[in-house]
């Protein structure tokens, strides 16, 4: 296959970007979509020039690095699918492919298609953790959980923040990521020490970040790569409401 790439450069986060146009030529279907852009690099570091920065660890569908928009989609035109799951099979011979990074205020980009994703870190340090005594490790069934329950809590926790849902979103609103995290742990008996606190510094965090509010049109459930349900959203909207209405400081 030979492809034209249409693909965002920017030196760093201080510099002004551009599109660039790079031809590609002799892509196989079977390749992944980063191994293609595997090929484009090594092309531009034979010619001398400075190879395209993207995101890249795991290239199993699980770390959440692969973070590009591709024609307009998050991670690209396949759903339920993250960039490096993406094959070249999905386009045509001839194909121009638009490739940028993720588009959001509370993602600044550090150089070509990378951005800073830390804000998630942050959210997930305000409070999606749960306290636990110190000591040995307790047996896996010390505290019997019902098998509904379970499930919907690891469903929760398949999250792999890679940003996709903000990126969706035309507020680059951040709610389908704290949404998981906060009813993974709501859900469990081991979270509820922090349950009220969790959801209110959670929140609070993500409006510090910057991130806009929920468009409630389900672009990031449609857009998420492992399936997020938006039933995590009304659940973070009830948590928050029951953390406010019951706070020692009303």
């Amino acid at each position: 296959m030979d492809l034209t790439l249409k693909v965002w450069r920017q030196k760093d986060r201080n510099s002004a970007g551009q599109m660039v146009t790079y031809p590609v030529k002799g892509i196989s279907p079977d390749m992944s979509f980063l191994e293609m852009m595997d090929v484009l690099n090594e092309d531009l570091l034979r010619k001398g020039e400075d190879p395209i920065a993207f995101d890249h660890d795991c290239r199993e569908g699980i770390c959440g690095m692969c973070s590009l928009y591709i024609n307009g989609r998050p991670h690209g035109p396949e759903r339920g699918t993250t960039t490096c799951q993406l094959h070249m099979r999905h386009f045509k011979d001839g194909d121009t492919i638009t490739i940028e990074p993720w588009r959001a205020a509370a993602f600044p980009v550090h150089k070509d298609l990378v951005v800073d994703r830390s804000a998630f870190d942050r959210i997930q340090q305000a409070g999606g953790y749960v306290s636990v005594n110190t000591g040995g490790v307790p047996d896996a069934n010390a505290i019997p959980i019902p098998k509904s329950i379970a499930d919907k809590a690891f469903d929760a926790a398949t999250c792999i923040g890679c940003g996709a849902c903000v990126a969706a979103c035309k507020n680059a609103s951040a709610m389908l990521f704290v949404s998981a995290k906060v009813s993974q742990l709501a859900m469990l008996p081991q979270g509820q020490t922090e349950r009220k606190t969790r959801v209110e510094n959670m929140v609070a965090q993500m409006d510090i970040e910057g991130f806009g509010s929920c468009t409630n049109t389900g672009a990031c459930a449609a857009e998420c790569p492992v399936g997020i349900s938006l039933e995590n959203i009304d659940m973070l909207r009830r948590e928050f409401i029951y953390a406010k209405a019951t706070s020692e400081s009303l």
